[in-house]
């Protein structure tokens, strides 16, 4: 029932907003950036979203920010607290409606199952932040289960090799609902993963009421000579798991 009470107030603010955000893209106004982080703050507030940022969210770039993925929710809450642009796979571009909202975020579409592919994908990640965007790439490759957090893989690391460019780990921890801690029986109603259908996963998300996310901002680096591509994502996969324990089982130990 919440989600049919709020999908026509989604409608109204999203439909008129969606050709104003593309004449930012097209004129190549700053506006482009920021505009899709007010979008999502009120996305946010509408479904019962309520974020605690911990550390320092970047607020222009050059920057990428390498984050656990949970589930779709992740864009809302991430382009809630900084102006970013996404790095996702090749399929999403086709998905109906959500491709269009991607595009207009400025989203950088990979395909990881061909190597001269990457090689393309790598190349225009380097093209973004030589324009002082801030991207967000999920190196884990796929999204889990919100309680853990897989190997980060390496391959789009060397896109931060610039100079200038830093790096920045953020762990995304989604521990509450409705003002008690969420349980494992929750969760599955907001991580998305494994092979559940998105459209019945959202409408099942909206209807199990608000949540409580953290967002823990880590500390930046940068590439250098003594930090290679694989270090620094051994490194970063390091914190945001620190951070996601912390998070979840001592959360008093992060504040």
């Amino acid at each position: 029932m919440r989600f049919w009470l709020l999908l026509p107030l989604f409608a109204a603010i999203t439909l008129p907003l969606m050709p104003l955000q593309q004449l930012f893209v097209w004129l190549r106004l700053g506006l482009a950036r920021r505009f899709p982080m007010y979008y999502h703050r009120l996305a946010c507030r509408l479904l019962g979203i309520r974020l605690e940022v911990i550390g320092e969210p970047p607020q222009a770039g050059p920057m990428l920010i390498v984050s656990n993925h949970v589930s779709w929710l992740d864009i809302l809450v991430l382009s809630a607290v900084a102006p970013v642009s996404f790095v996702a796979k090749r399929e999403v571009n086709g998905w109906p409606f959500f491709g269009s909202l991607a595009r207009l975020q400025r989203t950088v579409f990979v395909d990881r199952t061909r190597r001269h592919a990457v090689g393309r994908s790598h190349d225009e990640m380097q093209e973004r932040l030589r324009e002082d965007d801030i991207l967000v790439l999920f190196p884990e490759g796929t999204s889990s289960d919100g309680r853990r957090v897989l190997p980060f893989k390496t391959s789009f690391f060397g896109a931060a090799g610039l100079p200038g460019v830093l790096v920045q780990p953020v762990t995304l921890a989604y521990h509450g609902h409705m003002n008690l801690p969420m349980n494992r029986r929750l969760l599955p109603s907001y991580a998305w993963y494994g092979d559940t259908d998105l459209v019945p996963h959202l409408v099942g998300a909206v209807n199990t009421g608000p949540i409580e996310v953290t967002v823990i901002c880590h500390s930046p680096l940068a590439l250098s000579g003594e930090l290679t591509r694989k270090t620094l994502a051994r490194h970063a996969e390091q914190e945001v798991r620190r951070g996601l324990r912390l998070a979840l089982h001592d959360p008093a130990k992060i504040r």
